[in-house]
């Protein structure tokens, strides 16, 4: 089955500010792809940019994208490791333009198998209850978000810090104190604390029963990790320190976490993103699986990775409600409260819709 053309799409999603240690996001940059087969169907891809993180922009998402699609043209779309190594050879990085092809490819497998993907996986569906995330703002404004998710039916919440270390403190105990005892609480300093900021946050939090810390450090402090980990209440998640499955084997290895976050725009895709799952699993260390601003059709892609995954114990599958005002999705991942499952469609079982699709920008390879 050859790939005849690949249709590229600017595929920008407006929402409401959202911030984070690292910056303040006001609509998902992403793109969207579909490769087109002689076999008279297509897959689809979308990744969502997400450049204070991973390094790409949406611009460079989509020059590479037309790079990457002149390679395919005429290749055989259902050798997926050969057809990403030809990504790899021709550019290091750029993992998350290259989850987009990945994507597509294996909704491309499925569909030909006639299966969703979770199975096409060897997977099966099992109970998926994704956190919701609080982004960083001021104590009273994060605690009164806190109190509505929990109104809405949330069991756990993902508390955005990293902007000082004392009001992160503070934050989490006004949160803490607002949902009262019950509720999990995660939190993801997103890389924005010292060691020294770490170390006391870390320390003043485990009073406040928190499940776990995404990454608490820049990476280029993973040499501190495991002097972290002796002194901190809280366990610890690696989240910008592991791209690729060595990095998970390195991590787990230096005794620098207790858990490993998995997310497609880091890994380049399902083919890196089985592998750090297999390799932290082999280890005895649990996977989350994680995202950036993913429409619900990249989250349905995620969802046959997690029925697939049973080493994925975490879910931070939130994207869609972190303040889209457009869903550009049809078929698809479906939210019940905080809840998802998906139909047995063959393939990914989703694609975007086409009005959207006609005000987004487009090429052709």
């Amino acid at each position: 089955m050859n790939i005849t053309h690949i249709d590229i799409y600017r595929f920008s999603i407006p929402m409401e500010p959202f911030t984070i240690a690292t910056g303040t996001m006001d609509h998902a940059a992403n793109t969207f792809i579909r490769v087109h087969t002689d076999a008279g169907f297509y897959g689809v891809g979308e990744c969502s940019a997400f450049p204070m993180i991973v390094g790409e922009t949406q611009e460079t998402c989509l020059v590479m994208a037309k790079d990457f699609a002149k390679l395919w043209k005429g290749q055989n779309a259902l050798d997926i490791p050969a057809r990403m190594q030809q990504l790899h050879d021709a550019t290091a990085g750029n993992g998350t333009i290259k989850s987009a092809f990945d994507m597509a490819l294996y909704d491309i497998a499925a569909k030909n198998a006639g299966l969703p993907l979770y199975k096409f996986l060897g997977g099966e569906k099992r109970v998926v209850e994704s956190d919701i995330t609080i982004g960083i703002g001021t104590p009273e404004v994060m605690a009164q978000k806190a109190i509505g998710f929990k109104a809405s039916g949330a069991a756990i919440l993902k508390v955005k810090l990293g902007k000082g270390a004392e009001t992160d403190v503070e934050r989490i105990k006004q949160i803490r104190e607002a949902v009262g005892p019950d509720m999990k609480i995660r939190i993801d300093a997103n890389q924005g604390w010292t060691f020294e900021e770490a170390s006391f946050a870390l320390q003043a939090l485990g009073q406040y029963d928190i499940e776990f810390c995404e990454q608490p450090m820049r990476t280029w402090y993973d040499d501190k990790l495991p002097e972290l980990m002796n002194i901190s209440p809280v366990k610890i998640m690696a989240d910008e320190s592991v791209y690729i499955h060595h990095d998970a084997r390195k991590q787990i290895e230096s005794g620098s976490c207790h858990y490993v976050n998995i997310k497609m725009a880091k890994a380049g895709g399902i083919t890196e993103a089985k592998k750090i799952h297999d390799t932290c699993a082999e280890r005895g260390i649990p996977c989350m699986m994680g995202g950036m601003l993913e429409s619900r059709i990249a989250l349905s892609s995620k969802l046959h990775f997690v029925y697939a995954s049973p080493n994925i114990q975490f879910y931070d599958m939130d994207t869609c409600k972190l303040g889209h005002l457009v869903d550009p999705c049809v078929g698809g991942a479906q939210y019940n409260g905080y809840f998802l499952d998906i139909a047995d469609a063959p393939g990914i079982g989703a694609d975007a819709d086409e009005d959207f699709l006609e005000g987004c920008e487009r090429w052709s390879i």
